[in-house]
């Protein structure tokens, strides 16, 4: 029997298990740490016939392994990878995993630095509108080895990271989109030119592309290295790139996909630019896999958003309380910024990553009246800010203090506004994004009773 390796024992770990199982492989898991809800998920695997080890990582020395399937979140570059790949052990992901069963069907992939969220929870309101299984999986929904464990969709709509991307060698979807490309995780590839190069695998490999053409980056190489893409623009027809009838875009309020108005842009209820250009990706991709102009106006007027990014919380004293955790970087902290009026009281920090943030310290001085720092970085950020001749901020340290504070500061400077919009990762004090936006909304719904 074959025997594969998986390590990371989070929700796509524990997938990639269960069909490893299925497909008749002698399956080990293996994660570094040893937390309670880890414990819970050991004992379901272990009532399967999967071996689980908890607090360490495999070795390649004990015996044959033929297969190892990696998470996301495990460097793809770590010393175990980088060996078994030299041993010519086959290494993947389990987005990959996931490809050698479900290649039979039509793929949607959605990738990006911000946007990919937003586009792929929309596609997926869009296909389910129109009588379409395709349940969204990947970063967002499901673990895409899930849906090889079910009976399968009519379509895999896949929100696919860098992480993800890097871990699949043949992932090919029939439609894939690039929503927006700017600096971020590279702490963990390097160079901006990988990072691209990364994200670039993944549409090469696609039979139709899309891209954001009001993304500078992107439009900068649409007409060298992207020649056979359709390209979007909320700037209307005189700013695509190509052919307007390879092209979707917004003129007088209306969005024109491959030269037919689709729908008006009134059916779209959330604010900001960023989120008209996720609509028209949304729109070519669904136009390609023939989703009719009705079903797609149907699907985007009762669509409201999702989690965590710009989602409104609650009013309190007519002072409105924004969630926007999903802003991990200074780039999608900009585009958190540039959605609300102005003056606004930021909730921003924890672990900062790297990259040039001129361009948030700069929104921040022509829209935020006071900042709240959290995290561990918050006093890296407080000297950014003095740096910059931004004197308007505080070291709060915790969520609790910031909400707290900010109530009182945007009452007493008659501000509308509270944004959490943080630029920076969450794991200094919580599990993920979700996590900290939860640990937020939660602090913000409080108020209304106090």
């Amino acid at each position: 029997m074959k025997k594969a390796y998986v390590i990371g024992l989070g929700r796509s770990g524990m997938a990639a298990a269960r069909l490893l199982k299925q497909q008749g492989w002698n399956v080990i898991v293996s994660d570094r740490s040893t937390g309670e809800s880890l414990l819970e998920t050991k004992e379901l695997l272990v009532a399967q016939g999967i071996e689980v080890n908890l607090g360490s990582l495999p070795t390649l020395e004990t015996s044959q392994i033929d297969l190892i399937v990696v998470s996301p979140g495990v460097p793809w570059d770590s010393s175990i990878l980088i060996e078994a790949r030299d041993r010519g052990i086959d290494t993947i992901g389990e987005l990959e995993l996931a490809w050698r069963s479900l290649q039979t069907l039509p793929w949607l992939g959605i990738t990006g630095t911000n946007g990919k969220t937003t586009t792929t929870a929309l596609l997926a309101a869009i296909f389910q509108t129109a009588g379409i299984k395709a349940p969204p999986c990947g970063n967002i929904g499901y673990a895409a080895c899930e849906l090889a464990l079910a009976p399968p969709p009519e379509w895999v709509i896949a929100e696919i990271s860098s992480f993800q991307i890097e871990s699949s060698r043949e992932l090919a979807p029939q439609i894939g989109i690039w929503t927006t490309f700017t600096p971020d995780h590279l702490n963990r590839h390097g160079t901006l030119e990988n990072y691209y190069r990364i994200k670039a695998s993944l549409l090469k490999r696609c039979q139709h592309k899309i891209f954001n053409g009001d993304d500078p980056y992107l439009a900068n190489l649409g007409s060298t290295e992207w020649k056979d893409a359709y390209w979007t623009s909320i700037r209307g027809k005189a700013h695509l790139i190509g052919s307007p009838e390879t092209g979707v875009y917004l003129e007088n309020n209306q969005i024109i996909a491959f030269g037919r108005p689709v729908l008006p842009l009134s059916a779209f209820e959330m604010i900001g630019e960023h989120n008209q250009q996720n609509l028209l990706l949304a729109v070519a991709a669904a136009r390609l896999a023939q989703i009719e102009p009705e079903a797609i106006q149907l699907a985007v007027s009762n669509f409201k958003g999702v989690p965590h990014r710009l989602e409104y919380v609650c009013s309190v004293n007519g002072i409105k309380f924004i969630n926007d955790s999903k802003a991990t970087n200074y780039d999608a902290a900009v585009v958190g910024l540039k959605s609300v009026s102005s003056p606004v009281i930021l909730i921003a920090g924890g672990e900062a990553k790297t990259g040039d943030n001129s361009d948030w310290l700069a929104m921040i001085k022509t829209k935020v009246a006071k900042v709240l720092l959290i995290g561990q970085d918050g006093p890296t950020l407080a000297e950014n800010l003095k740096q910059s001749g931004y004197l308007d901020y505080q070291v709060v340290e915790t969520m609790e203090k910031a909400v707290k504070a900010a109530l009182s500061i945007a009452t007493n400077l008659h501000t509308s506004v509270v944004l959490l919009s943080p630029a920076c990762a969450s794991f200094d004090q919580y599990q993920s994004f979700e996590h900290r936006g939860d640990h937020f909304r939660e602090l913000c719904e409080g108020l209304i009773g106090d």
